[in-house]
C-alpha cells in the first residue's frame, strides 16, 4: 500500500476488520461460495469478480469446480464434504506447505474450514489442524462442516490473526489463503505466527501482493480492501515484516502468469498492473524463542 493508504489503515484497524467481518459474514450467511459469481461485481461474494483462470480466486471455465480454479485438483475437492469449499482464496497453501504426519496446523483465516479439512488428511489422525476466524458466522459454519466431515482431529476458535487464541511454540506450520492482506496490521500477524510456531516451524501462505501502486480511488474503496485488492502488501515490505518477526529462509514467489486472471477481477481497470498471486514461505529458527 501507498504511505497514504498505510496511515488510514492504521488510524482505524478496528473499522477495516468490522467492513472485512461484515462482508465475509454475509458470505457465511449466505450459503454461496464465490466461484459461481462469474460477472458479479467484487464488492458481492468471494474474493475477487469473476471469469478468472489457474491459481486465481475465480475461473470462467465451467468445467471446473471453483476450487479446481485455485490450484487444488479434482480429488480435494471431491475429499470435502459440500459446504466447506466456498471458491475463495488466490492459491491452494497445500500445494507448498508439505505438511506431514502428526503435525499440528494452523490455518488464519480459515472460513468455512476447506483448507482445515485437506490438512486433516495431511497431518493423519495423529495430526491437528486448528482453523481461526474472526467472523462468527464463519466460525459457526465451519464447526457444522466438521462435523459434516466427522473431522475429529479439527478445531476452529473465533479469533483475529493479529491476536490468535493459540498458545505459544504449539504449532508446526501455519498455512492461510487470501486472507493477510485483509489484515490493516500484518506485522502483527507475522509476530504472532512466529509466536505459536515451535522453533524450526514454517509458514506457508497463498496471497496477493502489490506490484505497482494503486490509483487513489482503488486504495479509498472500501469494496477493493475488503475484495483482496488494496490491502495487498509488496513483496519488499512483506519480506521487511518477515525478517522483523524473526523468520528466516523467507521465500517470496511471485506466479507472473496471475496476472492473467487478476486483469479480470475489475471491469474497469486491469487489476494485473497492480496485483500478482504469490506463494510466501518463511522459517523458525530452531534455536528461536
Amino acid at each position: 500500500m501507498s504511505n497514504d493508504a498505510e496511515a488510514r489503515a492504521d488510524r482505524d484497524p478496528e473499522a477495516i476488520r468490522e467492513m472485512v467481518r461484515e462482508r465475509y459474514g454475509r458470505i457465511a450467511s449466505s450459503g454461496r461460495d464465490g466461484s459461481d459469481e462469474v460477472g458479479v461485481d467484487a464488492t458481492d461474494d468471494g474474493c475477487c469478480d469473476g471469469g478468472v483462470a489457474d491459481d486465481g480466486c475465480c475461473d470462467g471455465d465451467a468445467d471446473a469446480t471453483g476450487s479446481e480454479r485455485l490450484g487444488y485438483d479434482a480429488d480435494d475437492v471431491a475429499a470435502v464434504a459440500d459446504g466447506a469449499d466456498l471458491g475463495l482464496g488466490c492459491g491452494n497453501p497445500k500445494a507448498f506447505a508439505e505438511m506431514t504426519p502428526g503435525e499440528t496446523v494452523l490455518d488464519l483465516g480459515s472460513g468455512a474450514g476447506f483448507d482445515c479439512f485437506l490438512a486433516a488428511r495431511e497431518v493423519g489422525p495423529e495430526g491437528r489442524v486448528i482453523g481461526v476466524d474472526m467472523t462468527p458466522e464463519m466460525v459457526s459454519k465451519a464447526r457444522a462442516n466438521a462435523e459434516r466431515n466427522d473431522a475429529g482431529n479439527v478445531e476452529f476458535r473465533l479469533g483475529e490473526i493479529s491476536h490468535l487464541p493459540v498458545a505459544d511454540a504449539t504449532v508446526d506450520v501455519v498455512i492461510s489463503n487470501c486472507v493477510v492482506n485483509l489484515a490493516p496490521e500484518k506485522r502483527s500477524v507475522f509476530d504472532d505466527a512466529y509466536r505459536v510456531l515451535e522453533p524450526g516451524g514454517r509458514v506457508a501462505v497463498s496471497d496477493v501482493v502489490q506490484t505497482a501502486p494503486f490509483p487513489d480511488d482503488v486504495e479509498r474503496d472500501p469494496d477493493s480492501l475488503t475484495g483482496c485488492v488494496a490491502g495487498a502488501a509488496t513483496v519488499e515490505a512483506l519480506e521487511s515484516m518477515l525478517d522483523g518477526a524473526g523468520f528466516e529462509a523467507i521465500e517470496i514467489t511471485p506466479k507472473d502468469d496471475s496476472t492473467e486472471f487478476i486483469s479480470e477481477w475489475d471491469a474497469d481497470r486491469d487489476l494485473g498492473d497492480y496485483l500478482v498471486s504469490a506463494a510466501i514461505e518463511a522459517r523458525k529458527p530452531t534455536d528461536g524463542a
